[in-house]
């Protein structure tokens, strides 16, 4: 985004939030006073590719047991995500094996980048120079996130992009094929299984139309097909990233905030409170797309460990996100164990788990992590038997030099004031349930 429309569109933003904790009114109470147009996606009927992609999300047939979707995990109802309040989800033949980590929404990836290290690259250099740019990532500096200054934190050399919670599939294609193989998850068995039972599926003449008759003769692109038509699907269908929260329609003047969603979204883009927009960027493109809510970096952020999760049985296990152990090549880069990628806030006031080993269950959580980990770590972290606060307890001794210590709010201390009154927590969760789609609209 060009850096001078972001400073005036922010500063309009802020001004419409800064008025209203002030007990001033800029124009109509709680409406944005610089109201802008947001290009959404074009709705239009599913193509025959998105249709037949439509009907293998939802079909249960496809895993081991029979019983679980692409949808038992992501529902529509939840925004494509988890549909339980666990930590994870269950799959396997059995239906009982646990995830290894919290779903992810499944909206708003349409505009999401590959996978890189370092600023944007094309798509032909991405892979290719990973081991490259993380060598000079480990001794280039890095600027600080902030949220009205969130050009010079794009430049850093960091992951970014990509899907799942460690990158390591670029397309939605991609995506959909990990967990219909994944034992722990639908569990299909093999390319070939899952071919077969495409093969026999009530909607199999969808290929022969599109394919010929002669896809079925060979397994692993009939599969390829198939996640290609579920991405389709995922692409054309506008439910997956809809664009309809109260926000958004804030921003186009045809809703109102409240005080206190006003008094959030001022805490949300302050780089002295809750400096959220440093790393989920609130404001719009400057062609009118709509703000997503991520800058598609990665962090380690040093979430407390979660005794809920059978993985964790282990002492000895931990999961280190961009270099292991479900990504493998990146697996040399010590640098970035830890790191997991920033999520859209988009409906994540209708999540119950978060963080990539689901330990919070509300946002209230997650707003006291940042608030205490820091400053009073004791709040946010289990105790040792003698007492000791064992902090970063998910993440060995060895790479907690890789946590994020430098970026507001974590620039704190112990015994320093924290950045969040109770407050001001409230303010921002009343602000983060603005992001939630499905708002009707004033006019």
């Amino acid at each position: 985004m060009n850096r001078r429309f972001s400073w005036l569109l922010g500063a309009g933003l802020l001004l419409a939030a800064g008025a209203i904790s002030a007990g001033e009114t800029p124009g109509v109470l709680g409406a944005n006073p610089n109201p802008v147009h947001l290009v959404r996606p074009r709705t239009a009927p599913l193509s025959a590719m998105a249709e037949l992609g439509k009907k293998i999300f939802y079909d249960a047939s496809l895993s081991s047991p029979g019983a679980l979707s692409c949808a038992s995990c992501h529902s529509p109802e939840h925004h494509y995500g988890p549909p339980n309040d666990g930590p994870v989800m269950l799959g396997g033949g059995s239906l009982s094996r646990q995830g290894a980590r919290a779903v992810p929404l499944l909206t708003y990836l349409e505009r999401q980048p590959n996978f890189s290290i370092g600023p944007d690259k094309s798509d032909d250099d991405n892979r290719s120079s990973l081991a490259q740019m993380a060598a000079l990532g480990q001794t280039a500096a890095r600027a600080k996130k902030l949220a009205a200054q969130g050009d010079a934190a794009a430049q850093n050399i960091v992951p970014q992009g990509g899907l799942f919670w460690d990158g390591r599939a670029d397309t939605l294609q991609d995506q959909a094929l990990f967990p219909l193989l994944d034992p722990r998850e639908m569990d299909g068995g093999s390319v070939d299984i899952v071919a077969d039972k495409l093969q026999h599926a009530p909607y199999a003449d969808y290929f022969s139309r599109l394919f010929g008759p002669g896809i079925f003769a060979k397994p692993r692109l009939l599969v390829s097909e198939a996640m290609f038509a579920v991405a389709r699907y995922q692409f054309e269908d506008v439910s997956f990233h809809p664009y309809t929260s109260k926000f958004d329609y804030w921003l186009e003047g045809k809703a109102r905030l409240g005080e206190s969603e006003l008094r959030g979204l001022k805490l949300f883009s302050d780089p002295d409170k809750a400096n959220c927009a440093g790393c989920h960027p609130s404001m719009p493109t400057r062609d009118g797309l709509p703000p997503l809510f991520t800058d598609h970096q990665y962090e380690a952020l040093g979430a407390p460990r979660n005794a809920a999760l059978a993985d964790n049985r282990d002492p000895g296990h931990f999961d280190l996100g961009v270099c292991g152990p479900q990504r493998t090549d990146l697996a040399g880069q010590a640098q970035y164990c830890g790191m997991f990628r920033t999520p859209s806030l988009r409906n994540a006031a209708t999540r119950h788990a978060f963080f990539h080993n689901g330990v919070f269950r509300s946002l209230e959580q997650v707003l006291d992590f940042y608030d205490f980990r820091d400053t009073n770590p004791d709040k946010v972290f289990p105790h040792a038997a003698d007492g000791t606060v064992q902090k970063y307890d998910d993440l060995p001794q060895k790479y907690h030099a890789n946590i994020d210590v430098s970026d507001p709010p974590f620039d704190r201390h112990a015994g320093e004031t924290p950045p969040m009154t109770a407050q001001d927590e409230a303010d921002i969760i009343a602000f983060l349930k603005t992001l939630t789609d499905g708002f009707q609209p004033e006019r």
